[in-house]
C-alpha cells in the first residue's frame, strides 16, 4: 500500500506537473514522455513490491484476472486514490509559486466539449478513454504473469502509457487512470468535478474489457479462482 502510495503520488506530481508547469516547453509530446518516463522508473522501482499499478484501472484488471483477491484490490485502490490527491496537492503548493501560473479550472484535469482541445463531445470522450485505457490495461496484462512487475515487464508498459498520451492529449488530456483524473479535479473545481465522473467510468470499464480480452486471447487453464488469490 505504501508503494502504491508512492507511486501514484509521484506519477501524478510529474507527469501532471509536465502539463501544469512545462506545457509551453515540453509540449504534447513532451509531457506523454514524461508520463511514460515515469511509470517506466516506477515499474523498476516499486514493481518489485506491489507491481507498480499506480492506477485503479490496472487495479481493477489485475483482479479480474485473477491476480488478486478483493481484499487487496481494494486496499490499491485506497492508496492510489489517495496517493493521487497528495501528489495533486504537493503540485498546486508549487504551481502557487509561480507567478501569474492559473490553476483554477484547468490545473491538468482532463475534460470533453469545451474543455477538449478539439472539443470532442461526450460520447466521443467515452469511447476514447475505454480504447486507450484497454490498450493499456491489456499491455500490462499481456507482459505480465502475475501482480508483480519483473524483468523487462517496465518497457513496454511505459511506452503503451506514452503512446496513449500522444492520442488522448488533444481529446481528453488523457486519464486512463481515475486516480491520476481525481487528484487534480479536486484542485481545478468547477467543471473539472462535473466531468469527473468520465474519467472513473470509461477508464474502468476499458480495464474491465481489457481483462476479458486477455483471457481469451492468452488462455490460462490451471488459473485458480480469483477468491483464493493473494498478491505472491
Amino acid at each position: 500500500m505504501a508503494a502504491e502510495f508512492l507511486g501514484t503520488l509521484l506519477l501524478v506530481f510529474f507527469g501532471v506537473g509536465a502539463a501544469v508547469l512545462a506545457a509551453e516547453y515540453v509540449g504534447s509530446l513532451g509531457i506523454a514522455l514524461t508520463f511514460g518516463f515515469v511509470l517506466l522508473a516506477l515499474a523498476y522501482a516499486i514493481g518489485p513490491i506491489s507491481g507498480s499499478h499506480v492506477n485503479p484501472a490496472v487495479t481493477l484488471g489485475m483482479f479480474l484476472a485473477g491476480r488478486l483477491d478483493i481484499e487487496m484490490a481494494v486496499k490499491y485502490w485506497v492508496a492510489q486514490l489517495v496517493g493521487g490527491i497528495a501528489g495533486a496537492a504537493l503540485l498546486f503548493l508549487v504551481a502557487k509559486q509561480v507567478p501569474g501560473l492559473e490553476t483554477s479550472g484547468s490545473f491538468g484535469s482532463n475534460g470533453f466539449g469545451d474543455r477538449s482541445a478539439v472539443h470532442i463531445n461526450t460520447g466521443g470522450a467515452f469511447v476514447a478513454e475505454l480504447i486507450l485505457t484497454f490498450l493499456f490495461v491489456y499491455t500490462v496484462l499481456a507482459v505480465t504473469h502475475k501482480v508483480a512487475v519483473v524483468g523487462f515487464d517496465g518497457l513496454p508498459i511505459g511506452i503503451a502509457l506514452a503512446t496513449v498520451h500522444l492520442v488522448g492529449i488533444p481529446l481528453t488530456g488523457t486519464s486512463v487512470n481515475p486516480a491520476r483524473s481525481l487528484g487534480p479535479a479536486l484542485f481545478a473545481g468547477g467543471a473539472a468535478l462535473t466531468q469527473l465522473w468520465m474519467f472513473i467510468v470509461a477508464p474502468l470499464v476499458g480495464a474491465a474489457v481489457a481483462a476479458y480480452v486477455h483471457m481469451i486471447t492468452h488462455p490460462q487453464p490451471n488459473r485458480r479462482p480469483r477468491r483464493e488469490m493473494r498478491v505472491s
